[in-house]
């Protein structure tokens, strides 16, 4: 016995050390029932690369790769998951968008780039109250999410009131959002952001704001205690990608940069200049946003001026405010009037009559319009 022992341990010296590979391979299995007439198919009609076959008198086992993923088929009886390929090329799959390969896979082809689309703003009068109770929901990066416009106006519009309770760094990677127009606000606290071409993290504070053009590279780094902040993303549903290849911040500085006709905006609240607003009663200052994203959007901060309030009307698609200080009564025509505080939202459709009635001397309104122009109404 002491002997084998020692035999055994003398055989396993000579074994070489089996060493961890570096390298990790995935592949998706697929079931085929005709795995020869697949062959042609994976390999002339969707031009996958041929890797492996076994055995080779009578083949049962072919990998496939190609278009990031590697394919396994297995001669064999099997209910398969649809294999979903995307391409900008017309031609790919002689232009077929739906296919069964003959072994039974079922294939979609979807643009790789799909068009934005922004779906017909379902107009309505919505008001959105903190004491409600409305849920806060966990999202991206342990963010806490509230949604401002419910029914999101048929899809053609998100705001987000989010809020990280604790600070510290943020768990973000660098990504970016296929989005047609996004505004950052800076409710409470600072948060600390980079961006591609726009040098060092900037940190936003309360009263600044962000225009994140479409697909612009960035990274959230680090929060204060408490901090919120406003969102607005045009449409509703749109797609955050990860990017795993670039580094943050990037080498250059190119703060004139375009990303699809709109240029990256930091504007600072403290150093804004105020001036009478279209709505009586109420001085504004501009964001600049309106420039820089070529009437994509405009973004207004609304203080108590001179006068006072008056029945107003407006034709933009979208009319969203967010109230950050103070009290008002809205009331709205063939509406019951709102008390509104703190943290209360509401959008007003095109055309119907308005009042900012009793506002509060510290009241403070996030407007946010998109597109269209005002005018006052004084027919009330």
């Amino acid at each position: 016995m002491e002997c084998g022992v020692l035999q055994m341990i003398a055989w396993l010296d000579r074994v070489p050390i089996m060493k961890k590979s570096d390298e990790i391979l995935a592949e998706i299995c697929l079931k085929s029932s005709d795995l020869r007439a697949d062959l042609g198919f994976f390999g002339k009609v969707l031009g996958m690369r041929l890797d492996l076959i076994y055995p080779a008198d009578d083949p049962s086992v072919a990998v496939y790769s190609g278009h990031g993923m590697r394919v396994r088929l297995e001669q064999g009886q099997g209910v398969n998951p649809v294999l979903r390929i995307m391409t900008d090329d017309p031609g790919f799959a002689d232009g077929a968008d739906a296919l069964t390969s003959p072994g039974g896979t079922p294939v979609e082809v979807h643009p790789l780039n799909p068009p934005l689309i922004l779906p017909e703003t379902n107009h309505a009068f919505v008001v959105r109250r903190l004491a409600d109770q409305a849920p806060w929901v966990i999202g991206r990066a342990g963010m806490h999410y509230r949604d401002l416009i419910p029914d999101r106006l048929g899809g053609s519009i998100i705001a987000s009131h989010i809020r990280i309770p604790d600070g510290g760094p943020v768990p973000d990677m660098v990504h970016f959002h296929r989005v047609g127009f996004q505004l950052i606000f800076c409710y409470r606290g600072w948060v600390d952001v980079v961006y591609e071409d726009q040098g060092p993290p900037i940190r936003l504070t309360a009263g600044d704001c962000f225009i994140q053009p479409p697909e612009i590279r960035h990274r959230v780094l680090e929060a204060s205690d408490g901090i919120e902040v406003i969102e607005i993303g045009v449409p509703a549903e749109h797609i955050t990608e990860i990017d795993h290849q670039m580094s943050l911040p990037t080498p250059h500085l190119r703060p004139d940069r375009e990303w699809q006709g709109q240029k990256f905006v930091f504007n600072q609240g403290a150093k804004a200049d105020w001036h009478p607003s279209r709505l009586p009663g109420f001085v504004a200052r501009d964001t600049t946003i309106a420039a820089n994203t070529k009437d994509v959007a405009g973004v207004q901060v609304l203080k108590r001026g001179e006068g006072d309030p008056a029945w107003t009307t407006h034709d933009a698609d979208i009319h969203f405010t967010f109230v950050m200080e103070g009290h008002l009564v809205l009331q709205g025509e063939g509406k019951d009037p709102y008390t509104l505080e703190p943290g209360d939202a509401f959008v007003i459709p095109p055309g119907m009559a308005t009042r900012y009635a009793d506002p509060s001397d510290d009241i403070e309104l996030l407007e946010v319009t998109l597109p269209g122009a005002f005018m006052t109404d004084q027919r009330f």
